[in-house]
């Protein structure tokens, strides 16, 4: 009987370390597996540099060769030839800056920088990447959707029901739109602030959307602004940022250089890297130009951030719809409300943190909004609306004249009395 017992515990003894054995050798193995798949993504993105630069925030910026960008890997763009210029600007030829009003006595918008620039800049013919890390794609839900957007960060304006379209699936917004046009391009003067982001898996951004399509399914969107994400960076600096999609945030598009897509031609510019320097509530306001516009001759997408940098494209291939042109322009900001679900707001902030209602020096604003019409002029939209989701949270607030031409403020705390 004795014999028996030890003979039963000695067998279990064996089972139970065969288990555990093979279940770490699974574990190990599939840890091993996200490790390979983390280090071929990296090595994907962070291409050999000739030069690379320390920023004081943190950030590695490397400098690549011009034609070993992430771009040229899409499968449209393998015998792409870069366009280091566009054949046309409709900035160069028609819009010019009315003198600044009184009220802008304390605003600069010629100084805003990068960070990165006070310890270097590229050579030419290279670009500037920000370098992607393994805590960059730990942060991840997975390598798979690293840099991407999900389905809901659109609203769905005037033939959509609009009736609790956002509030329930996370994304608010508070807007300037025009649509049912035929549009080639758009650009706004974009106040910059940092505002405050509760959690990590939310965000806050500004931005202009250049959209065609249906919403539901094949949506395309070109996008460029600033935004505040610490689960795509690591930490809450105000960063300039881009993004595409065509096929509605379904499976294509990135942030960024974060895949391949978005041709660049700057070496002064990164895509990615923190703004400086930033407005400051009751005291000097800085603002940041964003044009984008379609080349009538190659009938790509250019990017251009102030009055003097040319970025870089959106191939024309990489689109259905705005092959041709966009029918709805958006400016404006946005906000992942991650704790809608638990029945509080998040109090992550949108623009300033403060309502529109507060005007210059403390809201913040986008101003000379203005569209690329057809014969590829700048000009005032016409029939713009405003769309917000929860007007207690973030609101938005237009106006029209003078030397800001159409503009509104915008913005807002999130979780207050009015919005709990």
């Amino acid at each position: 009987m004795a014999a028996n017992c030890k003979r039963v515990s000695f067998l279990l003894a064996l089972v139970m370390t065969v288990v555990v054995t093979l279940s770490f050798t699974f574990v190990s193995g599939e840890n091993e597996f996200s490790d390979l798949k983390i280090r071929t993504h990296l090595k994907r993105l962070n291409k050999p540099p000739l030069k690379s630069i320390k920023s004081p925030d943190g950030d590695v910026i490397d400098c690549v060769p011009v034609t070993d960008q992430p771009a040229l890997a899409h499968p449209l763009l393998i015998n792409h030839t870069v366009q280091m210029s566009p054949s046309f600007n409709p900035a160069s030829v028609v819009f010019t800056e009315s003198k600044l009003s009184s009220r802008t006595k304390n605003h600069q918008s010629n100084d805003i920088t990068q960070l990165w620039h006070a310890n270097g800049k590229c050579p030419v013919n290279t670009i500037p990447i920000r370098r992607t890390t393994k805590q960059d794609l730990y942060r991840a839900s997975s390598v798979e959707s690293f840099g991407m957007k999900n389905q809901k960060s659109l609203p769905k304006l005037k033939s959509y029901d609009t009736t609790g379209v956002l509030p329930q699936n996370g994304h608010q917004h508070a807007i300037m739109y025009v649509e049912d046009g035929v549009f080639y391009g758009a650009k706004a003067k974009i106040n910059v602030w940092n505002p405050d982001v509760e959690m990590p898996n939310e965000f806050s951004l500004a931005q202009i959307w250049i959209l065609g399509g249906n919403f539901n399914s094949d949506l395309n969107s070109i996008e460029a602004g600033w935004q505040v994400s610490p689960q795509l960076y690591g930490d809450n600096h105000t960063r300039l940022f881009t993004y595409w999609t065509s096929d509605a945030y379904q499976g294509t598009g990135c942030y960024n250089l974060l895949c391949s897509g978005f041709v660049q031609i700057n070496r002064e510019i990164a895509m990615g890297g923190s703004i400086s320097p930033l407005s400051n509530y009751g005291n000097s306001q800085f603002d940041i130009t964003i044009l984008i516009w379609k080349d009538p001759k190659e009938g790509h997408w250019w990017l251009q951030f102030g009055e003097k940098y040319i970025i870089g494209y959106w191939p024309a291939s990489l689109f259905s719809y705005l092959s041709e042109s966009a029918s709805m322009i958006e400016w404006g900001g946005e906000v992942v409300n991650s704790q809608s679900e638990a029945g509080q707001h998040t109090t992550t902030q949108m623009g300033s943190g403060r309502f529109a209602e507060e005007g210059w020096g403390k809201a913040s604003y986008f101003k000379n909004v203005q569209v690329v019409d057809g014969s590829n002029k700048l000009r005032n939209p016409e029939n713009l609306q405003v769309f917000t989701d929860e007007e207690n949270c973030y609101n938005v607030k237009s106006g029209d004249g003078g030397s800001w031409g159409s503009h509104f403020y915008y913005g807002g705390p999130g979780r207050n009395p009015n919005c709990p």
